[in-house]
């Protein structure tokens, strides 16, 4: 009976670790370790991934950038009182900024 017992405690076990190696093999843990065991190629990566995000984030703004402008053209040139207002407002606040500047 003891013997039995043991044995499927062994067997659930063995289940349940075969499961844990399984789930670490997806998830590349051995990957992580190996990066992290050389600073030289985890600096370059860490670099590399830097100047993408710097380069998409440039490239982003750029286009959101030039499409408000764009927006922006366009309700100007529709001549609303409203937006032209606006847009007289911040041209004197700009003028005045830079009269006030030596």
């Amino acid at each position: 009976m003891a013997d039995r017992i043991n044995s499927n405690l062994l067997q659930n076990l063995v289940i349940k670790t075969e499961k844990l190696t399984h789930s670490l093999e997806k998830a590349s843990i051995a990957e992580f370790i190996e990066l992290y065991q050389n600073p030289r190629r985890m600096l370059y990566l860490s670099f590399l991934s830097g100047i993408v995000r710097g380069f998409g984030l440039a490239i982003g703004f750029t286009i959101v950038g030039a499409l408000f402008l764009y927006i922006m053209g366009k309700i100007a040139s529709l001549n609303l009182p409203i937006v032209g207002e606006f847009i007289a407002e911040l041209t004197r606040i700009v003028q005045n900024e830079l009269a006030i500047r030596p």
